[in-house]
């Protein structure tokens, strides 16, 4: 991922602000040492005061830029990812996923369907008029059966999107709503579509928070007049 589209991610801007937090309580660190050795106790309590605003803000946003690992901003209309599926047998498929920003993940997939699952986080009208948008992070993919029996009887496979360790927004705002008093709505949105050999696929989040997939025009046709 390169620095513009890192830039992009709501997690980055928050450590970058944190470090600027931290570099500035650093600062009131240095001054306040300088005051204590000149003997002036009213200056050093006013660099304290502002050295713990510092290490408290850094730590703030240093966890807020933790809970939003994985998330991005939501425009008019977001890709999300691409898909290139190809068939190892009956049933079973190995799945490409490309992100927008480069990354790749190689996973296997059964069924006759692809599914991906994404979360949506909108803000209460404060936030929206102060031009906050939505968030959104990929959730899951999972395979589907076109038969319902399949469906339940058959291998599944659920791959997992949620960065590792630890809590994120999401899961705040679902246990501790007071904490998170901004936001409106977590949400989720699905979209599927049939595998076949050779397919891609494209992802995207509408500003609704509609899942959308498209296949290119050979997929399209493939899907239409299957072998």
């Amino acid at each position: 991922m390169d620095w513009a589209t890192s830039l992009q991610l709501p997690s980055t801007l928050l450590w970058i602000l944190a470090a600027l937090a931290l570099l500035f309580a650093l600062v009131q660190l240095f001054t306040l040492r300088r005051r204590l050795q000149a003997r002036r106790p009213v200056a050093a309590l006013l660099r304290m005061l502002f050295l713990l605003v510092g290490l408290g803000l850094a730590l703030l946003l240093a966890g807020a830029g933790w809970s939003l690992r994985g998330y991005r901003l939501l425009g008019e209309e977001a890709p999300v990812a691409t898909l290139d599926a190809r068939i190892l047998s009956p049933q079973r498929w190995a799945i490409t996923l490309t992100w927008p920003e480069g990354d790749r993940r190689e996973v296997n997939l059964a069924g006759d369907a692809w599914r991906v699952e994404a979360l949506v986080l909108k803000w209460k009208l404060p936030a929206v008029l102060a031009g906050l948008p939505p968030l959104y992070r990929l959730d899951r993919l999972s395979g589907r059966y076109d038969d319902a029996a399949d469906e339940m009887n058959a291998p599944r496979t659920v791959i997992d999107f949620r960065a590792p360790g630890g809590w994120d927004l999401v899961t705040l705002a679902r246990e501790h709503p007071d904490w998170l008093p901004m936001v409106d709505t977590v949400y989720g949105s699905g979209t599927y579509l049939p595998l076949v050999d050779g397919g891609h696929y494209t992802v995207s989040l509408m500003r609704t928070g509609a899942l959308v997939a498209r296949p290119d025009d050979e997929t399209a046709e493939r899907i239409a007049h299957p072998l």
